[in-house]
C-alpha cells in the first residue's frame, strides 16, 4: 500500500484559485505567508512566502484559476493575522483609502510595543478588527490597556468587529476616511499623504 497521497498548503491555495473568489484567495495567501507569533505557535516561519507562491503560479501558467491567482499574489501582504483583517484592507482599498501598514507598532523598534492591526502612522491613526476571542475578560482588559497606550500618544483608534465585517466595512470605511481627514487638520506636517482622501 503506498498511502494517501497529500498535497501543500501552496498547491492547495493554487487549485482553489478556480473556485474561490478572488477576496476570499486573499485572505487563504495572506495567512499562509503571515509571520507567526511566538507565544501562540509552534513555529517561527511562515508557510511560504510571496516569491514562492509566484514561482510556484509561474510553473503552471495553464491552470484553470492562474489568472484570479495572479491578481491575487499582487493584493496580498504580510501582516494580517486574520481573514477579517484582510477584507478590511481590501474594503479599504475599494474604497479609495491609501494603503495602510500592518501590524503597526506604537513604538518603532521595541519587541514589547502594543500594535494595531492596520494604521497610518503619519496620521497617529490605528485601526484595530477585534473578532469574537476579543470578547474574553482578559482579552478585553488587554485590549483596553492596548487602546489607552496609542490614544495616551496622540493616535485616534478605530475598533471594528463582526458587524462591521457583516455589513462589508462600507460604514468602517467611511470612519477611516473621516479620521483620516480629521487627522490631516491635525497634523499638517503630513499634508502631502493622502491628499484625495
Amino acid at each position: 500500500m503506498e498511502g494517501i497521497r497529500i498535497s501543500t498548503r501552496s498547491r492547495t491555495w493554487l487549485d482553489m484559485a478556480r473556485r474561490l473568489s478572488l477576496s476570499e484567495l486573499v485572505c487563504m495567501g495572506d495567512e499562509l505567508i503571515r509571520i507567526p507569533r511566538l507565544q501562540f505557535e509552534d513555529r517561527t516561519e511562515p508557510f511560504t512566502t510571496l516569491a514562492g507562491l509566484r514561482s510556484l503560479v509561474d510553473r503552471h501558467p495553464n491552470l484553470q484559476g492562474v489568472v484570479r491567482a495572479r491578481q491575487a499574489l499582487d493584493m496580498m501582504r504580510v501582516g494580517a493575522d486574520s481573514a477579517p483583517e484582510t477584507l478590511l484592507r481590501l474594503a479599504m482599498a475599494d474604497a479609495g483609502l491609501p494603503e495602510p501598514e500592518l501590524q503597526v507598532a506604537l513604538r518603532i523598534h521595541d519587541a514589547m510595543s502594543p500594535t494595531a492591526d492596520l494604521g497610518y502612522r503619519q496620521r497617529r491613526l490605528a485601526i484595530q478588527y477585534d473578532g469574537g476571542h476579543h470578547l474574553l475578560d482578559a482579552q478585553t482588559f488587554s485590549d483596553r490597556r492596548r487602546d489607552k497606550a496609542f490614544e495616551s500618544s496622540g493616535w485616534t483608534v478605530l475598533t471594528f468587529g463582526k458587524n462591521d465585517l457583516a455589513d462589508g466595512f462600507q460604514l468602517a470605511t467611511g470612519k477611516i476616511k473621516r479620521a483620516l481627514r480629521a487627522a490631516r487638520l491635525d497634523h499638517p506636517q503630513a499634508a502631502g499623504f493622502a491628499d484625495a482622501i
